[in-house]
């Protein structure tokens, strides 16, 4: 699928999370959700992107918005990762990557010469009424709350 830009309607999904509970992303529509993609729990890479919506977590809840972190890790897995960080905020498992083929973040990777496909690290910073209010592809994992906290601030919340 095609990247989705400012504007664009969410994809809706419903997944299994580290609750084991279902999430549907349009039950949220009463707040601002950003959601954020990272290839592997327990990644350098990733844990640095997790860590930093975790220490970010309380100013962002304060502007009314959730923080929903999908991979294609299993709930087990995710559960292992919410509990060694502490991270506040819900995980999605997308074991088959269908909610990220929905985002157009399922692409070819390539490493070492050998091509792949996998997670294009990347987030989305969603509106009350759906619609994409920020769209960033291939951040790094560091700056990934910082970008969404400053849509949300130019939100007005």
């Amino acid at each position: 699928m095609a990247q989705l830009k400012t504007g664009d309607q969410a994809p809706d999904f419903e997944a299994a999370t580290d609750g084991d509970t279902q999430i549907k992303l349009s039950d949220l529509r009463w707040k601002r959700v950003v959601v954020y993609f990272y290839p592997k729990d327990d990644t350098p890479g990733c844990t640095t992107q997790a860590c930093s919506f975790r220490d970010s977590y309380p100013e962002i809840e304060s502007k009314n918005t959730v923080v929903l972190g999908v991979s294609p890790d299993s709930v087990k897995a995710h559960q292992k990762f919410k509990a060694k960080y502490s991270l506040p905020f819900t995980l999605v498992a997308d074991p088959d990557h269908a909610i990220a083929e929905k985002f157009g973040v399922w692409t070819e990777k390539s490493m070492y010469g050998r091509k792949y496909m996998g997670i294009n690290r990347s987030h989305f910073v969603i509106d009350q009424q759906g619609r994409i209010a920020d769209a960033q592809y291939g951040v790094k994992p560091a700056e990934s709350a910082k970008k969404s906290i400053e849509v949300l601030e130019k939100a007005g919340v």
